[in-house]
């Protein structure tokens, strides 16, 4: 009885690798690079091509280990070098990655992403704001659509413009001193003026004005020209002014306390169906309402605190996170430098003093 010879196939299957893909000409085309390689490289943080790419050849499918011809290179790139056309795949392709760690990748963004919302913006009736679930809440109700290949900053100024449209949320206005010749500060107060800032202080000595005010992001480049154009100082104190504390739950205990109702009330009137205009103003008042009802129902869990960043950071899961943020790595390092912490104002402040300037540019397009 004979048996048929199984002949073993030609193939060289590449397995644990980051692929990149590039389609051109109605042609796929595909390299094969190391994990986490890929980003590094086009941050500009790796710079040895050697260490990013597996193999310098370019594949229709890597998987299956199956090469590009020549003629398909040329008529997609111009050129059959390998190494050109692998730059180009490199810089402009598409990574492929798996369902899990895409997941893992966008949910990492989206959060990054409601953290930047919530640093630069507050309510416009109480100053405060908003907490980081609250603003993942009304980004879904807008069904916020995440673009992997934006960076975070660039989305989230975009998603601020979008969430004013709707809700009562408003870009945090930043604080800044300005210092100008006494014979000139007409001008600069006419322009503040103008500009709706509000002043805080005003000081005239030694013929020289300064002035501490509020000003919003959108005119910082405006007020800052202003300010060269008069021969003076301009020094930001603030990024985004903010106020502190949890000011709005011991509202709503005590709220509770004198009038009982009033939640019940506040429940009706969003369960009654309001009209489009009453419903936009009523849904954030009603996620703040939600969030502080479970703290009252629950009783004000204690406050976890974190001996490095000296600072008390919220519940059990908010110090879990605490201990993943970059304010609390960075207080770490310092700590081992034997430096003394920094506040999550300061932190803040050293972080984003550098790339105000052009996240602010492109908030005033």
């Amino acid at each position: 009885m004979s048996r048929a010879i199984v002949q073993p196939i030609g193939q060289k299957r590449l397995t644990n690798v980051a692929v990149v893909r590039l389609k051109s000409h109605g042609m796929r085309f595909e390299i094969a690079c190391y994990k986490n390689k890929v980003l590094s490289w086009r941050s500009r943080v790796e710079k040895d091509i050697d260490e990013v790419l597996q193999s310098h050849t370019v594949y229709t499918n890597v998987s299956k280990g199956i090469l590009a011809k020549s003629k398909d290179l040329i008529a997609a790139f111009g050129t059959d070098d390998q190494e050109k056309i692998c730059l180009e795949i490199l810089d402009k392709g598409e990574l492929q990655v798996s369902g899990k760690e895409r997941e893992v990748h966008l949910s990492s963004q989206f959060r990054d992403i409601a953290t930047i919302v919530m640093q630069k913006t507050v309510n416009p009736q109480t100053q405060r704001p908003y907490t980081i679930s609250m603003i993942e809440r009304l980004m879904r109700e807008i069904h916020f659509a995440l673009e992997p290949s934006k960076s975070s900053k660039k989305q989230a100024l975009e998603l601020i413009r979008e969430l004013e449209k709707q809700f009562p949320i408003v870009r945090a206005k930043m604080r800044l001193q300005l210092k100008v010749g006494h014979t000139l500060g007409s001008r600069l107060t006419q322009k503040l003026e103008e500009w709706s800032s509000l002043i805080e202080q005003r000081d005239a000595s030694n013929n020289m004005l300064k002035v501490v005010c509020q000003l919003d992001p959108g005119h910082f480049r405006d007020c800052d020209a202003l300010v060269r154009d008069l021969s003076g100082t301009l020094e930001v104190l603030a990024m985004a002014v903010q106020k502190e504390g949890d000011g709005s739950v011991d509202d709503l205990l005590d709220d509770a306390v004198v009038n009982p109702v009033s939640l019940s009330k506040h429940s009706e009137i969003v369960s009654s169906g309001p009209s489009n205009e009453d419903s936009v103003s009523v849904l954030a008042s009603n996620l703040s309402l939600q969030e502080s009802v479970s703290i009252v129902l629950s009783g004000k869990e204690k406050q976890k605190r974190c001996n490095t960043c000296n600072a008390e950071v919220g519940d059990a899961l908010q110090h879990r996170e605490h201990f993943k943020s970059d304010w609390h790595k960075h207080n770490l390092k310092r700590k081992m430098k034997q430096l003394p912490p920094l506040s999550a104002e300061d932190w803040q402040l050293d972080v984003e003093i550098l790339d105000e300037v052009n996240d602010l540019d492109e908030y005033s397009r």
